[in-house]
């Protein structure tokens, strides 16, 4: 399994992004039935959680990303997407995505695709 992340870039700050990540080599049942999140990392701080959506559809967002980033997927594409609006500089970060089932073992990361907001 391999994800891939995608359409980060340059934006001014009150922009938007939409970032998407594929998951190549997984089958639909396991994709489906795993929980699926967006993860950024800035220089010098950990890296935290920006948005998780569960199989069942609940979501979770970090207090700063709430009304500005959402969260979604689509199953039969085996793809997430966080569409991220009203971005700020602070938002600057190397975005991950991840796809886990910790019931089974399965823990899948991204490489990255970098985020730059410009003010």
């Amino acid at each position: 399994v391999q994800l891939q992340a995608f359409g980060g870039g340059l934006v001014q700050a009150g922009g938007s992004l939409r970032l998407s990540c594929a998951a190549s080599r997984m089958i639909f049942s396991t994709f489906s039935s795993s929980s699926v999140a967006w993860y950024r990392q800035a220089p010098g701080n950990q890296r935290e959680l920006v948005a998780a959506l569960r199989s069942g559809g609940s979501t979770e967002y970090a207090e700063s990303m709430k009304g500005r980033f959402t969260i979604s997927r689509d199953n039969g594409k085996r793809r997430v997407y966080l569409q991220m609006n009203s971005l700020k500089p602070e938002d600057t970060a190397l975005y991950y995505c991840n796809i886990a089932q910790p019931y089974y073992g399965i823990d899948y990361w991204g490489k990255g695709t970098q985020v730059t907001v410009s003010s």
